[in-house]
């Protein structure tokens, strides 16, 4: 689970959920890419009715966008507890880990995880231009 902190005079939280469902397969209920199983699935949590509200329709806008299914569930905020420090920003780090690949920078070994898993290839296969975060 992702926390997102954001000021709402600059970014709306529908604008936040149209980049999330954009960057994900929404349509894959058992889990992301390389990643199986339930602790994978993508979901938005949501507090209050006028979040449930907004987060219906981002769903709906995606659905009618891809023409099949959103299985993204809409949930109940709960306590959310950060992860552990070696998570955060992993995507950026210069710290050395041992992965299949030999070692390497966290960043490097995200880039080539990404890649061998064909992320940006599925994302971009589902949404097209309207896919924000994928590699050129």
């Amino acid at each position: 689970m992702v926390k997102v902190t954001y000021d709402a005079s600059i970014v709306t939280h529908k604008k936040l959920l149209d980049l999330f469902l954009r960057s994900v397969d929404p349509t894959d209920a058992g889990g992301q890419f390389c990643d199986r199983g339930a602790t994978y699935r993508t979901a938005i949590f949501i507090d209050g009715l006028k979040q449930r509200r907004i987060a219906e329709a981002a769903i709906k806008d995606a659905q009618v966008t891809l023409g099949q299914p959103i299985v993204t569930p809409i949930l109940k905020a709960t306590t959310f507890y950060n992860a552990e420090n070696y998570h955060q920003n992993y995507y950026k780090s210069r710290k050395l880990v041992l992965t299949r690949f030999g070692p390497l920078k966290k960043s490097t070994a995200y880039k080539k995880y990404r890649e061998s898993c064909g992320r940006d290839v599925r994302v971009k296969q589902l949404w097209g231009a309207d896919a924000p975060f994928v590699s050129p």
